[in-house]
């Protein structure tokens, strides 16, 4: 999986299945087994795989669920493994505003349905008018917001049920096309030139805690530039862990993930929660001691 990870690190899946479209997508999860574990994966921007690895089948989205539409009521559909930036420049081109934060978002759009990615005052589900779903039967589904429990960098069903993120209707208020374009140029060369984007990282490693940024709490904390085994806290973005030289295991990038949570608690009484995902076995005698069990 490091080779489908923007950290470049972690273990491999057991099986790997990459649909052709959304048809074939469906047809595979009619026919795989009910309680074969499931991991999806668009650009692998906000995802770690431990050395150990998946025991499962990780599906590849992006490059497959790649429809983008304009609908004739206004409305974009995009599949979940539509880049996010390319949404953004769609509807900016069609001459609509306020999607522009999407080119900030290095993922797709099935991330950032299920993890209500924003940046820049945006927010994911704050332009969601309906949700295709897919079950384990393969059975597409459509959904309203009212669905779904959405917050702070998470969003999912209220009901418990096994369905996965396939796509979404969004609208964005009318715009000025040169405008977005302007705008989207700016907020990227704001990213270039606050983000370590040259190295392998995953965005983001903690959600910002109410009325403060991870960023200032890691920072103040003197954590800037710590290393553990390779992996490093960015010395241009507190909040941002990065592998260098590509040559930190998961388990270092873990490491220094749970160090910097655990200094910023001891010195400011403030829990950052984690908004990358972490997956997998730490090792893998630890897998196959279970499955010797």
């Amino acid at each position: 999986m490091a080779d489908h990870v923007s950290w470049r690190a972690g273990g491999p899946a057991a099986r790997a299945f990459f649909p052709a479209d959304l048809a074939d997508l469906a047809n595979f999860l009619s026919a795989v087994r009910h309680d074969e574990p499931l991991l999806l994966v668009g650009l692998g921007s906000n995802l770690l795989v431990r050395d150990g690895g998946f025991d499962g089948t990780a599906i590849f989205t992006h490059g497959a669920l790649n429809t983008l539409r304009r609908e004739p009521d206004g409305s974009f559909f995009a599949e979940a493994g539509v880049a996010s930036p390319k949404l953004a420049r769609f509807a900016g081109k069609q001459g609509c505003a306020e999607a522009e934060f999407l080119a900030g978002i290095p993922g797709t759009v099935g991330g950032a349905l299920a993890m209500n990615a924003g940046c820049h005052g945006g927010e994911t589900w704050r332009y969601v008018e309906r949700v295709l779903m897919l079950n384990r039967r393969g059975e597409q589904i459509i959904r309203g917001p009212e669905e779904f429990a959405v917050g702070y960098r998470h969003a999912g069903l209220k009901s418990s049920t096994d369905e996965i993120f396939a796509g979404a209707w969004f609208r964005f208020p009318p715009g000025d096309a040169d405008a977005a374009r302007d705008r989207m140029k700016a907020l990227l060369e704001r990213r270039v030139a606050t983000q370590p984007l040259a190295l392998p990282n995953a965005g983001s490693v903690f959600r910002n805690p109410p009325a403060d940024h991870a960023a200032r709490l890691i920072e103040a904390a003197g954590l800037k530039g710590t290393q553990i085994d390779g992996a490093q806290v960015s010395e241009k973005h507190a909040n941002f862990i990065v592998n260098p030289d590509g040559k930190a295991t998961a388990s270092a990038i873990e490491m220094l993930i749970g160090r910097v949570r655990a200094e910023v608690a001891e010195k400011f009484g403030i829990s950052l929660v984690r908004e990358v995902r972490i997956v997998g076995d730490v090792d893998r005698q630890s897998r196959q001691e279970r499955e010797g069990a």
